[in-house]
């Protein structure tokens, strides 16, 4: 009984008026930018400013983790839009940051147990808290980690950091219910991808795993994705058609004097496609050193509102549904070395060069 504690301690505070409303509110601070509310698309307040800025939503769709300041303590505690408080001091904090709604619910840490589990969009906890970690909600899934024990360093020198050791992943729903035990994937999956087959799905860009049930999920690995969509695709009929298909409707690029630019893609083009061939097709060459690494868009670079379906709530890169694939090859050796960099958003229309930096031959 000690994990539903945090649902039947709760209280209602005082909204400008009650009842839901489908679009996110937006936060907003008061006059020496120092307390943080909340209004609604019609620009009405619906919270007055109350909450410190140790809080990461600047969108608030159903519920989120807030912290306020009152007589020189420091509560903090989870908020639903028709006011309910839940999970009082136990916000999970990870990075500095908050946790955010994803799909609805939050993840909470049990102080007492420090286990994690998670509150739905009314406040009522949907898995309780028994793991050692556990995910955000990814397509009405979560990797949950069971019985590991946490390896702790830097406490003393207040650069406290920790990792988890040992235990078992699994495959749960927000329901709590099993969907696949020992759930390990060293890769980045594609949850919103998943197939349900009765025998394991053949496609190579996909992993399968037998769920307890007898059935198989398959989810597309975003690394074999991107890797045969570039070989067998872009570098197989490279051209400046096909490249400018391949590429975003404006590129962010690198000058040494004025940092990063941004240019319609088709007058881009015009002026650097040769200089861009010749760079990218030298993945073809097998003495090509290059690597591909995983990120996700930067918010401070990407900042106007033509990016913001890439980012969540919290201002964080959607990495599980538009990974970043950065391209990174390298030339020379020791103080003669030098790299290109050619990052592809995975987009709703498939894999777009985005962003270039390179190391020799100016853009022009």
């Amino acid at each position: 009984m000690k994990h539903f504690i945090f649902a039947s301690l709760f209280t209602v505070i005082g909204f400008s008026s009650f009842g839901q409303d489908n679009k996110p509110w937006i936060a907003f601070y008061n006059k020496d930018t120092t307390l943080i509310g909340f209004k609604d698309s019609k620009n009405n307040v619906k919270i007055e400013p109350k909450f410190t800025g140790f809080i990461s939503a600047s969108k608030f769709d159903d519920i989120i983790g807030v912290t306020e300041r009152i007589n020189e303590k420091w509560p903090s505690y989870y908020l639903t839009k028709s006011g309910r408080i839940v999970g009082r001091d136990s916000l999970h904090i990870f990075d500095n940051g908050v946790d955010c709604e994803s799909e609805g619910f939050i993840r909470f840490r049990d102080k007492k147990t420090d286990k994690e589990g998670m509150f739905d969009r009314n406040g009522d906890i949907a898995i309780p808290a028994i793991y050692s970690a556990i995910t955000s909600v990814r397509n009405g899934m979560v990797i949950a980690l069971q019985g590991a024990k946490k390896e702790e360093w830097g406490k003393d020198s207040g650069d406290y950091h920790f990792s988890w050791v040992g235990g078992k992943q699994l495959l749960i729903d927000t329901h709590n219910r099993l969907l696949i035990d020992d759930f390990k994937s060293e890769r980045n999956l594609n949850f919103f991808s998943l197939l349900v087959s009765d025998k394991p799905n053949e496609d190579p860009v996909r992993q399968n795993f037998k769920t307890s049930q007898g059935k198989y999920y398959s989810f597309i690995d975003f690394g074999k994705e991107f890797d045969t969509w570039l070989k067998k695709s872009l570098l197989n009929h490279f051209t400046k058609e096909s490249l400018m298909e391949a590429s975003y409707k404006e590129l962010t690029y690198w000058e040494e004097q004025d940092g990063w630019k941004a240019e319609d893609k088709h007058s881009f083009m015009t002026r650097n496609f040769e200089l861009i061939k010749t760079k990218l097709l030298q993945l073809n060459r097998p003495d090509c050193k290059y690597q591909i690494f995983d990120d996700g868009l930067n918010k401070f670079i990407y900042e106007s509102e033509e990016y913001q379906r890439f980012f969540d709530n919290c201002g964080a890169a959607k990495e599980w549904i538009y990974p970043l694939k950065n391209i990174v090859i390298s030339y020379g050796k020791g103080k003669d070395s030098f790299q290109d960099h050619f990052s592809f958003l995975r987009t709703e229309e498939g894999y777009k060069l985005i962003s270039i930096s390179l190391g020799k031959g100016a853009l022009k």
